[in-house]
């Protein structure tokens, strides 16, 4: 079949606008009838002062029959004359492969026509860009537009930026492109690939950052969407980005292709999540043709094949190999690569280097006459255990700190699924107190499907003492992470957010009680844990004994994060659910969660606090329900304990702190193309994580004062300037000014790698004097990692001594690599404490 080669186009109709806006108004409502659905409605106001009308489903809502839309992403708005109209209309939800009837492959055989477009799945967040009738551009997220929140860029506003990026390389406005959308009445669709702003699965380097268009529907109810070579047309035109997409006739030939990049989870040289085919579909032999899209993504054999690869680097590593899955053929893969390893010297070693893996794994199923696919089934019909079937012995871990709102979600769960809950505060015994943690959450699994082990689990340390400690008592427990990401780099944000919400909540918290404390000292325990958090890392032990991580924001609102990890669960495990909750549902129980429920066991994490709480003395708790108040009797006050003044930290080194997605995206573009021996030593970095999680250049040290004390008074100064404006936040380490960091080369012998860098930045001091940022190093460096714990970044030093006074080559030992183009970022100058 032929590409359309003319855009559709149908104008709104205000009466059946008007007809859909009140379906959905309907189903806002409380009493919503036999249904079965609800709809939440959010308003948000635009920068003109007009509003916008968001409305959402809970996704596993789309998969019921009769709802007002199946788009996954509607705002409507009343027009200057009065009428109902959409403003933003998005995808209709659509469905993975075998996940609904529809999506079943007998049914897409039967009931879909060509041509097929398969375009790869870009790995980022969804936006929506269109046009309003006062000549004004509209972007929004998927459910939002505008700023979140004081205190975070949301999507849609990062989204809006990069329209603004893309239209300047074309030479056109927003309004411009609101003037041509809203000729077209039509949403453009695009993905916001950006790892400075949010780090997805894929990496995307900076040059390959923005834009991706892949969709243009048309402003009505039903699905209605531009081909794709006239989506490629217009992002050409406006000066986005275009996704890769492949076409197909035969439906036949579309399995075949997406069947064999399954077996590797790769096209054209790079992993992906997988494709969206779209076509279109009909209901019965005597249904209409409409738009219609599915998702092929890739899981097994690709996690399979995944698995055997990392277990394959640990055998190299010397370490034990851990596996969940595909147990049996996996204990006989690594018992192939064992022996071909001992036979064939040198094949480790390439292997290590990202080399021979698929050809490893190829001569295995060779060898054993079957394919990865086959494999799987077998599996299957032997009752292989997979987590689709998983009915109970779930514990849920969070990993967050102070004021995340982690056991407001976890009340939440409880309230609307009687799960069982335990928190770690309630356990005022000292003696074997993480023991008799884990003996209180493993007895509550017996009668409970799932379990939430309600403590921070913020280090690795207690990650794996719980699992370790449960796993001994109940060896079928599976684990998921509740994990309130803490990147570095959001930190300020982080703890503007968790400190609104621990100081006006006052005493109503187990272990911090802002009614009865002062400030500061809340906001010395929240920096604490805040500043030990290690996040999770699910290629080592203990963190890989996670079934499932469900990444979560400390900033977002609870009733977010709990619909996330609904959905997040319900994928994983349906079978843990027998009915879905509605909005409204989550709404209520996060409600309740906030304002109905009351602790009634308070631990002082004070110095000195909690003495004299003897409340439970470790023993189990009862199997009800954490929301009935039934686990607890009041504790004893502790307030008499006063916590005893501690000595303020000394400042350890100034530096200048650089992002840390946009660094290693550089490097990552910087070493791809470069033959395997260039790239060794950075690719070890990478295998073994020696990769720094944070990067910064250092100015000056503190054991460099004696030398140089007026670069450091002034640097001082700044710093206490800094300190004294932001004390009432409680930031101990204020920013003290911007300073732009520019790579020149990456430099690395067998030991170290690091960046050549230029600095050029400067402060204002009182009095009319500028600190000028420069390093009192002999080169200004970023140190990028070392090959073992055991050698400091601060050799770096060294090697940068001998790269100027020798050169390279392989006779020095050290080696250089350009980066390409003038690569600039913009840091942050701040001092950085020594108790840190």
């Amino acid at each position: 079949m032929a590409h359309r080669e003319t855009a559709p186009y149908r104008a709104q109709d205000p009466h059946e606008i008007k007809q859909l806006v009140h379906a959905l108004s309907y189903h806002t409502k409380k009493g919503k009838g036999n249904s079965g659905f609800s709809v939440k409605k959010s308003t948000f106001t635009l920068p003109t002062g007009r509003t916008v009308d968001s409305w959402k489903m809970q996704d596993w809502d789309y998969k019921k029959e009769n709802l007002p839309t199946y788009a996954r992403g509607l705002f409507t708005y009343t027009t200057l004359d009065g009428k109902d109209e959409i403003a933003v209309r998005g995808y209709d939800k659509f469905f993975n492969h075998g996940e609904v009837r529809k999506t079943e492959w007998r049914n897409v055989e039967k009931n879909t026509r060509g041509p097929y477009e398969l375009s790869v799945k870009e790995n980022g967040c969804i936006i929506f860009i269109a046009g309003l009738d006062d000549g004004t551009l509209i972007v929004c997220s998927k459910h939002s537009t505008g700023a979140r929140s004081d205190v975070a860029v949301s999507h849609s506003v990062a989204g809006e930026r990069w329209v603004e990026r893309h239209l300047a390389t074309v030479g056109k406005t927003k309004q411009d492109l609101a003037k041509q959308l809203r000729a077209m009445n039509a949403t453009a669709v695009a993905e916001l690939c950006d790892d400075a702003f949010e780090e997805h699965v894929l990496a995307y380097e900076p040059d390959a950052a923005g834009l991706y268009m892949h969709g243009l529907n048309l402003n009505q109810p039903e699905f209605t969407t531009y081909p794709g070579h006239l989506v490629d047309k217009f992002a050409d035109e406006w000066g986005m980005k275009k996704v890769t997409y492949v076409m197909e006739d035969d439906i036949t030939k579309v399995k075949k292709f997406l069947d064999d990049i399954a077996e590797t989870g790769a096209y054209e040289g790079r992993d992906t999540e997988g494709f969206v085919i779209r076509c279109q579909a009909r209901e019965g032999q005597d249904g209409v043709w409409q738009d219609w899209f599915f998702k092929y993504k890739f899981e097994e054999p690709y996690l399979m094949y995944r698995q055997w690869r990392e277990c394959t680097k640990a055998i190299i590593a010397g370490k034990a190999p851990r596996y969940k899955k595909h147990k049996a053929i996996t204990k006989e893969y690594l018992t192939y690569a064992r022996r071909r390893f001992a036979r064939e010297p040198g094949l480790s070693k390439a292997y290590n280097m990202n080399h021979g893996i698929i050809g490893l794994r190829n001569d295995f199923l060779k060898g054993r006459g079957l394919t990865g696919a086959e494999i799987i089934r077998r599996e299957g019909e032997n009752g292989e255990f997979e987590s689709k079937d998983v009915t109970h012995n779930v514990v849920l871990v969070p990993v967050a700190t102070i004021g995340c709102g982690k056991t407001t979600v976890a009340l939440a769960l409880v309230k609307l699924f009687g799960w069982g809950h335990f928190q770690n505060d309630n356990i005022e015994s000292k003696q074997r107190r993480p023991q008799k943690f884990a003996e209180a959450i493993a007895a509550l699994m017996t009668p409970n499907a799932v379990v939430i082990a309600d403590r921070n689990n913020h280090q690795t340390r207690e990650r794996e003492q719980i699992m370790t400690d449960v796993s001994r008592i109940n060896p079928d427990a599976r684990y998921v992470a509740l994990q309130y990401v803490h990147d570095r780099y959001n930190y300020d944000n982080i703890r503007q957010a968790t400190r609104e919400r621990v100081l006006t909540r006052g005493d109503n918290h187990q272990t911090i009680q802002a009614g009865s404390k002062g400030k500061d000292e809340i906001v010395e325990i929240m920096e604490g844990f805040m500043h030990r958090f290690q996040p999770i890392n699910t290629s080592e032990a203990p963190d890989d004994g996670f079934d499932l991580v469900i990444n979560l924001d400390p900033v977002a609102s609870s009733r977010e994060n709990l619909e996330t990890v609904v959905e997040k669960l319900h994928n994983e495990y349906p079978k843990l659910f027998q009915e879905m909750p509605s909005a409204d549902d989550l709404d209520a129980a996060i409600e309740w969660a906030m304002n109905d429920y009351k602790p009634s066991v308070k631990v002082d994490l004070s110095k000195g606090g909690s003495k004299g709480n003897k409340w439970s003395k470790g023993e189990i708790p009862s199997n009800k329900p954490q929301f009935s108040n039934s686990h607890s009797t009041p504790s004893a006050s502790s307030s008499a304990n006063q916590p005893k003044a501690s000595k303020p930290p000394k400042l350890e080194f100034f530096a200048v702190r650089l992002p840390s997605a946009r660094i290693n995206a550089i490097l990552d573009a910087a070493f791809r193309d470069e033959d395997p021996n260039t790239a060794r030593f950075f690719r070890q970095l990478q295998q073994t994580r020696r990769v720094q999680p944070e990067f910064h250049a250092t100015l000056m040290h503190r054991t460099s004062a004696s030398q140089q004390p007026e670069a450091w008074d002034k640097l001082l100064k700044l710093h206490s300037t800094a300190s004294a404006l932001s004390e009432n936040e409680g930031v101990k380490e204020p920013e003290l000014g911007k300073c732009n960091v520019q790579l020149e080369r990456v430099v690395w012998d067998n030991r170290v790698l690091c960046f050549v860098v230029r600095l050029d930045g400067s402060a204002p001091l009182e009095g009319g004097q500028v600190v000028q940022f420069e390093t009192t190093n002999p080169v200004a460096h970023v140190t990028v990692g070392t090959a073992s714990k055991d050698i400091k970044p601060v050799e770096s030093n060294a090697l940068l001594q001998r790269w100027l006074k020798d050169g390279t080559g392989d006779e020095v030992e050290i080696w250089e690599l350009p980066i390409k183009g003038t690569v600039v970022l913009e840091g942050t100058v701040r001092g950085v404490l020594s108790r840190f």
